[in-house]
């Protein structure tokens, strides 16, 4: 009986041995496959990060490179812009630059009352030179024209071809007295102007016509005025001559 007793203790003893073995042994994977898990975890941690960090960089070079190409486009519209609003002959506005210019200056003189005239010039015998003497002549004329017109204003005015032999001139700050003064001087620059074609000497002369700008100014009518002026001036000119 005791025999038996001593038996089962010790086949007890081993089985609370092993099981005690068992969980040491199961502990130990669980701890190493946690390990594992960890290391792997972080590995990934690390690539992701690296990712993140190599996407970062390519999307600043990829921002780099559109407002470069953003730069270059806007060059090339204002240089297209400024072609189209420019005479090529003479490198000065054309009526489209000259009307934007001049819609933009009455804005400015309705908002802070300001003053300006605006001058229409036709040059009187172009035609007739560009007949009997051929267009580069002609050319000459209307460059000599720009010349000396350009030497009566300040750097603040500005100067377009309205057309073919028809020019406009937008001055600032000055009264309707001083800017009909100024027209006469342009008359005045102008005729003055002489030319040698195939050993003859050749004048063009140019009549002028001005509307005083005023809050109340509106671009097509202004412009009617200046030229409806300029034709009632080219009349008195051809009457005086």
């Amino acid at each position: 009986m005791k025999k038996k007793t001593k038996a089962t203790a010790s086949g007890a003893a081993k089985r609370r041995k092993g099981a005690t073995a068992a969980r040491k042994s199961a502990s130990g994977k669980s701890g190493t496959k946690r390990a594992g898990t960890k290391r792997a975890d972080a590995k990934a941690a690390g690539t992701e990060a690296s990712t993140r960090g190599a996407v970062a960089s390519g999307d600043k070079s990829t921002i780099r490179k559109l407002r470069a190409q953003l730069a270059r486009a806007q060059a090339r519209i204002e240089e297209l812009q400024a072609s189209a609003e420019t005479d090529f002959l003479l490198d000065i506005l054309n009526r489209r630059g000259f009307e934007r210019e001049l819609a933009r200056s009455l804005s400015f003189i309705k908002r802070y009352q300001a003053s300006g005239a605006l001058i229409v010039l036709d040059v009187d015998r172009l035609k007739p030179i560009n007949d009997a003497y051929g267009h580069a002549a002609g050319d000459e004329v209307l460059k000599a024209i720009v010349a000396a017109i350009s030497d009566q204003i300040r750097a603040s005015d500005v100067i377009g071809r309205l057309g073919g032999d028809e020019f406009a001139v937008l001055l600032w700050n000055l009264s309707e007295t001083d800017a009909r003064a100024k027209a006469a001087a342009l008359e005045d620059a102008i005729d003055r102007l002489t030319f040698v074609f195939r050993n003859s000497h050749v004048s063009a002369g140019a009549s002028a016509g001005v509307a005083i700008l005023t809050a109340h100014s509106d671009l097509d009518r202004v412009l009617d005025e200046a030229d409806r002026a300029m034709y009632v001036r080219k009349a008195q000119r051809r009457h005086e001559s």
